[in-house]
């Protein structure tokens, strides 16, 4: 199962994101989607998972929720928007993680690429940075990965050149 992974779109999408949507079989967005068309034209290329962010109207709340859990090929995944980062999590994320720890953790939010494991707790932390021109990043960023019998690998940073 390969998956794109952004965040941050801010009611940004161009043709090279949308090229990296079709060579997956499927894109998740860990919010601050910013419009709906964002999302549209990524449902018309491959299965879409979502969740809103802090910037996210109730029209896109209505679509999609604060939090995704859900298993996809032996992983235990959660997307949230603003979550953390091993071991400070999100003061709404922090006793779920502890007491029922995912696999794969991913937020956005912060508009900063960052992959780092938490030993203690046995899960991964994914934040892909932020693939849209709005904020403070220079770098627009993406994460694509696979994701087989339990197993994550062949992690792949995308950049997308800067703002």
């Amino acid at each position: 199962m390969k998956i794109l992974l952004l965040s941050d779109t801010h009611s940004y999408i161009d043709e090279r994101i949308l090229h990296y949507a079709s060579e997956v079989d499927e894109v998740w967005h860990a919010g601050d989607i910013g419009d709906l068309s964002v999302t549209d034209q990524l449902q018309k290329i491959a299965p879409l998972r979502a969740v809103y962010g802090n910037i996210d109207d109730h029209k896109i709340r209505a679509c999609f929720p604060l939090n995704n859990r859900f298993t996809i090929e032996g992983v235990d995944v959660w997307i949230t928007h603003i979550g953390g980062y091993p071991p400070k999590y999100n003061i709404n994320t922090r006793d779920e993680i502890r007491e029922n720890t995912p696999k794969l953790f991913i937020c956005g939010h912060s508009h900063i690429l960052k992959v780092m494991p938490d030993s203690k707790l046995g899960l991964l932390h994914m934040n892909p940075g932020a693939c849209g021109k709005h904020g403070f990043h220079k770098m627009r960023t993406m994460l694509r990965f696979e994701i087989t019998k339990g197993e994550i690998k062949n992690l792949e940073v995308i950049e997308l050149g800067t703002k």
